[in-house]
């Protein structure tokens, strides 16, 4: 479904710079709003996604990677539902893989990991990538401060 142009500005946003970092890094590959993942039973397509080299040498030919990514990013928009995204979530975390959620009306990001506790981040704070993607930080001023600026 069609998200809008908030939402896919944020998630492209974000996948620039977290592509950037898997590239200069040569961690593996990423994916955009195209790239499906067979998760469990269900076919998910994240706004962004990245494959680790360890899992995975190069992307699939298949429409739908039978393989989990390490980092699955999604960005709210408003056809979104809470209960669908729960679910998505807890599917995503019994696959293996850490979730960014980011939600640009209340310019909030929420981390998911497995075996973690949820961690729910403000404008103020900054997402450390941690042992998904080692070396990488991204502030969340950064990632809506053109969203605050168009509003």
């Amino acid at each position: 479904m069609v998200s809008n142009g908030i939402s896919s500005s944020v998630g492209a946003f974000v996948g620039t710079l977290v592509g950037a970092h898997v590239l200069a890094n040569r961690l593996g590959f990423v994916t955009g709003a195209d790239g499906g993942y067979m998760i469990g039973e269900e076919r998910y397509i994240p706004d962004f996604a990245y494959v680790s080299r360890m899992r995975q040498a190069k992307p699939t030919s298949d429409a739908y990677n039978p393989i989990a990514p390490d980092l699955a990013v999604e960005v709210l928009s408003p056809s979104n539902s809470p209960q669908d995204m729960r679910i998505k979530i807890v599917n995503y975390l019994n696959a293996g893989t850490t979730v960014w959620l980011f939600d640009p009306y209340s310019q909030r990001a929420e981390i998911y990991a497995p075996g973690q506790k949820p961690l729910l981040l403000g404008i103020k704070d900054t997402i450390e990538g941690g042992t998904v993607l080692p070396g990488f930080t991204l502030a969340l001023s950064a990632v809506f401060e053109s969203e605050s600026e168009q509003s």
